[in-house]
């Protein structure tokens, strides 16, 4: 397999005028991206928080026809990373971030106006696959236009005020629900369209980076990634560590209501103080993950501390646990989940751009990203009844599955890195850390 590193200046064609040179600094361009996921993610914490109720209260929908529906959305979603993230390979990821973001704008515009589960099925499908291709796509446009030196910590920034806007449009979607009307869950949809358009202008202000060399841009390179089996192997592991994001928004919920003693306020408290912790710690939970190897051990660590947080969580159903100690350990897990989360998220990064060839990027943050939707429609299936069913025990096995995942990812980065060819084994930051030797 004929790969390149992202990381090596030799192999990167002279920019064309008006473009940015791979791994260019260009101090704009972190902050046109910070803009755009601001005014994505303050729409998308609106929508979060009132969709269900507007799906069913107001379009009449069933609660089964809206996890049904979007249990298929995003597993379509999961899917089109790969041919949209290699379409931006092919035509560039800043126009195919632009038409992606657009394309999303409409998909959440057209939830203003159906009346059907058809309709829904529809528009929630088209968002989960421009989302997914956005994601990838804004990878690819972050590689070409950021240092790789410093991608970790643009996309730790990037994380931060992501989590930043979910806060203020939860807010947002709280006033929307106070007053229950048609009309206020039509202003959150507008809220959130708007945003997606205003992300795909400022994605539009950016230089285009120029594009990697590659071997063939023939059919067969669509499905380049499938064929790199320890990148595979990777991704597989990615998505198992992402079963922490249903293990917070959805089990942790239910178990807090029927398996312990803490008041119910606790659930949106412990919301409260992830949003808060991730958006002032993300970064400086990245400093520290410059390379391979940091980002290995970053994976591996948050793995071990996954575990012990939900070792925390299945404690906190032990008899006799009184509402205020209930709570107190809860919190504690809550804090430890914090860190796994942090660490993790630092790690991955790097992981998933470095180890990702530089004509390839689009269409491999599709398949790693592909983790994200993964967990959103097969998650809330494994923790559940995982959790829910099995009690304290469920809780300790998923807590050594974290455990394993992590421990799993720093030989399997390893063994990615040594199919990579000898010179690009060598190239800066991105894949150099004190890299191993078999």
């Amino acid at each position: 397999m004929a790969n390149t590193n992202p990381t090596h200046p030799a192999v990167t064609p002279p920019a064309p005028e008006g473009s940015a040179a791979p791994g260019s600094r260009r101090p704009a361009a972190p902050r046109l991206l910070l803009l755009a996921q601001l005014g994505n993610s303050v729409g998308d914490g609106a929508y979060y928080v009132t969709s269900a109720l507007y799906f069913t209260g107001v379009v009449g929908l069933s609660a089964a026809q809206v996890g049904a529906g979007l249990a298929v959305a995003w597993a379509v979603g999961s899917l089109a990373g790969v041919p949209l993230g290699t379409l931006a390979d092919r035509r560039g990821p800043r126009g195919v971030s632009v038409l992606l973001a657009l394309v999303t704008a409409a998909a959440v515009a057209a939830f203003l106006v159906i009346d059907s589960f058809p309709a829904f099925l529809a528009a929630a499908t088209l968002f989960a696959s421009a989302q997914s291709g956005l994601a990838a796509a804004r990878q690819a446009l972050l590689a070409g236009l950021v240092a790789p030196a410093d991608r970790t910590a643009v996309l730790a920034r990037l994380q931060a005020v992501l989590n930043a806007g979910l806060a203020v449009g939860a807010a947002l979607g709280g006033i929307a629900l106070h007053a229950g009307t048609r009309g206020a869950y039509l202003a959150v949809l507008a809220l959130d369209a708007a945003g997606f358009v205003l992300g795909a202008a400022l994605l539009a202000r950016l230089p285009a980076p120029a594009t990697a060399p590659a071997a063939g841009r023939g059919r067969a390179s669509g499905t380049a990634v499938l064929r790199d089996r320890p990148y595979v192997v990777l991704a597989l592991l990615n998505a198992l560590m992402l079963l922490r994001m249903p293990v917070l928004s959805l089990a942790l919920p239910l178990w807090i209501v029927q398996r312990t003693a803490a008041p119910g306020w606790t659930v949106s408290a412990l919301f409260v103080l992830n949003t808060a912790a991730v958006t002032a710690f993300q970064v400086r939970a990245a400093r520290s993950v410059t390379g391979l190897e940091s980002a290995s051990a970053a994976v591996r660590g948050a793995g071990a501390v996954m575990a012990a947080s939900c070792a925390v969580f299945a404690a906190t159903a032990l008899p006799g646990l009184g509402a205020a100690t209930a709570t107190a350990v809860l919190v504690l897990g809550a804090v430890l989940h914090v860190a796994a989360e942090t660490r993790h998220s630092a790690g991955s990064w790097q992981l998933g751009l470095g180890l990702a060839p530089a004509d390839r990027i689009g269409q491999y943050q599709g398949f790693f990203g592909a983790g994200v939707p993964v967990a959103r429609t097969l998650g809330p299936l494994v923790v559940t009844s995982l959790l829910i069913g099995a009690g304290a025990a469920g809780w300790l096995l998923l807590g050594a599955a974290f455990a394993l995942a992590g421990a799993a990812t720093g030989p399997v980065a390893r063994w990615a890195a040594r199919t990579r060819p000898a010179d690009a084994r060598d190239r800066g930051p991105a894949l150099t850390s004190a890299v191993r030797p078999s």
